[in-house]
């Protein structure tokens, strides 16, 4: 019997339970013990683990979060935590692990794999910004909620004609931003690949003013920036893999509408509610199938690999590739979102609404005279 050790690690994200289950599930067909390592690579630091029979993963398919908990933990900045690592792999017996993660997490197994120890990459990320898959589960539940919340703002935004400023996730990505951005009808879509123009933005804003519509929704990816700035944060501190805490960009925007063009503007970050709660049926059936590759590329002893989905097939890559550089947003799709901002549209010989109500009333009160 094989002992397989499963860690999520990172940031949570709906579908993780549906990964879990999946390796569970797949690895009776083998007589696999499955060994849950808490709280991702700090379980193997400090040696926490659980066993995940049938039951315990029974009913947790529909379940956000991580049964297991997780942790942004990186054993390589201390010597003796990547020492502990490896002498517990070896107490507990495992056989291989799987590691649940973005590109931190697996960062840290293709250095694991490069010392020899047996991993495979399971692809989780809401921000959809890993390399050698083209998509990860959570990012169809991330952009649902974020495209549920923009319908919803809308009605508040023109009821009482304010611009509304959406801040969402995407640290380096703007994935969410521009999927859930076009989805849900936003007037701006700022994103961290493309570094904006505030005034362009205000003129854009101001078009559609000028032109009847008395309010506007712009939805920004955390990670955006000014073309004259860098990135806006929290605070200087840094977790274990360097990362600052972004934050605020939706407020610099929204004091800088105001002041341009005198319109009440507000603010709403989404955060975590972006990550929380049920998995879409997307998202649970993708990580259900990258669940099962991972036991698969066990079976074969196929490690240093990371399964991803290319088309609608399931394959494998290298870790290495995986984590090699970021995925960024496809300027094809931005190019179709920026269709829909207000200057792209808009002629300067263009009618208002209320113009072009006066003219058709007219010419139905006075229809021409017959020949």
């Amino acid at each position: 019997m094989k002992r397989i050790g499963i860690l999520t690690g990172g940031g949570d994200c709906p579908g993780l339970n549906a990964v879990i289950r999946a390796v569970v599930k797949a690895s009776r067909r083998y007589d696999w013990e499955i060994i849950g390592i808490k709280n991702g690579w700090k379980g193997l630091i400090n040696g926490e683990i659980e066993i995940l029979t049938d039951y315990a993963v029974s009913g947790i398919l529909p379940k956000g979060g991580t049964i297991i908990g997780t942790s942004r933990t990186n054993p390589f900045k201390k010597p003796e935590d990547v020492q502990k690592v490896e002498e517990n792999i070896k107490r507990f017996g495992l056989s291989a692990v799987v590691a649940i993660g973005g590109d931190d997490t697996l960062s840290v197994a293709l250095k694991f794999h490069e010392r020899g120890i047996p991993v495979v990459g399971v692809p989780k990320t809401i921000d959809n910004d890993l390399s050698g898959t083209d998509y990860t589960f959570g990012f169809d539940t991330a952009v649902s909620i974020v495209t549920e919340a923009i319908d919803r703002l809308h009605t508040t935004a023109e009821s009482h004609h304010r611009v509304i400023v959406v801040e969402v996730m995407g640290r380096h990505a703007g994935w969410i931003a521009t999927f859930a951005g076009i989805a849900g009808g936003a007037d701006e879509i700022l994103i961290p690949e493309v570094p904006f123009n505030i005034d362009q933005v205000c003129r854009n804003l101001k078009a559609r003013y000028d032109h009847g519509k008395k309010f506007s929704i712009v939805v920004v990816a955390e990670g955006a920036k000014p073309e004259e700035g860098g990135l806006i944060i929290q605070s200087d501190e840094t977790d274990e893999f360097g990362h600052v805490r972004l934050g605020g960009i939706s407020h610099y925007l929204a004091k800088e509408i105001e002041k341009r063009l005198n319109v009440e503007t507000r603010v709403t970050i989404l955060g975590h509610v972006q990550r929380g709660g049920t998995p879409t049926a997307r998202d649970r059936l993708l990580a259900t199938r990258f669940g099962v590759a991972a036991v698969e590329l066990i079976k074969n002893n196929d490690f240093g690999k990371m399964v991803a989905l290319q088309g609608d097939n399931i394959i494998s890559v290298p870790l290495a590739e995986a984590v090699s550089k970021l995925k960024t947003v496809n300027m094809e799709l931005y190019e179709i979102a920026k269709i829909f901002f207000a200057e792209s549209y808009l002629d300067k010989d263009d009618k208002t609404p209320e113009e072009t109500t006066t003219v058709n009333l007219q010419s139905y009160q006075n229809p021409p005279m017959e020949q």
